[in-house]
């Protein structure tokens, strides 16, 4: 198995060097992310693609979150990442776009934590491809539209990662949606 790393930045996202993915989650060192987002329009509607952590991820197995989430490489521009990850993970290949950023820090019940300047990247469903879900990083996966994401948020936030309600925010905003 390859060590994995992770990008460290300061709080202005400028590049500070790298470290390796667990000790910098053990450690909460701030590292960049991505956070992908991907949606489709059904006549009025706008639902989001979701997936279920795999229950055995590091942190926040068996809870919904966005689309897909990772860490670029050292180098690797954002929305190339975005990508690449979008395809490892769903087997979709779609044009992202940058909604902005946000950071976070939560600590979870394992001793581990993220630490992330999150970029939130968006882009529209193509409804030619299907989504195939990698096993080792999603159980599930399902579309909830905009209005019943907004019911489940607030009534089991706790189904959910910390991160999605404020990268959710931002793909509001970006797309134009009340929420």
């Amino acid at each position: 198995m390859n060590t994995e790393y992770v990008v460290l930045v300061n709080e202005q996202d400028q590049e500070l060097g790298i470290e390796e993915k667990i000790t910098a989650h053990k450690l909460g060192l701030l590292h960049r992310a991505f956070s992908v987002f991907v949606y489709r329009k059904i006549a009025d509607t706008v639902e989001f693609l979701l997936q279920q952590r795999h229950q055995n991820k590091y942190h926040c197995g068996g809870l919904w979150t966005n689309t897909c989430c990772s860490h670029p490489r050292l180098g690797e521009d954002i929305i190339l990442a975005g990508q690449r990850r979008l395809k490892e993970e769903m087997s979709i290949d779609l044009p992202l776009k940058n909604v902005g950023s946000f950071q976070y820090h939560a600590i979870f019940d394992n001793g581990l934590s993220e630490h992330e300047l999150d970029h939130v990247l968006v882009g529209e469903y193509d409804p030619s491809q299907s989504v195939i879900l990698n096993p080792d990083e999603a159980q599930a996966y399902r579309w909830v539209s905009c209005e019943q994401l907004m019911e489940e948020l607030s009534l089991h936030a706790k189904n959910y990662t910390p991160w999605f309600k404020l990268a959710l925010n931002l793909v509001l905003e970006g797309l134009c949606i009340n929420s």
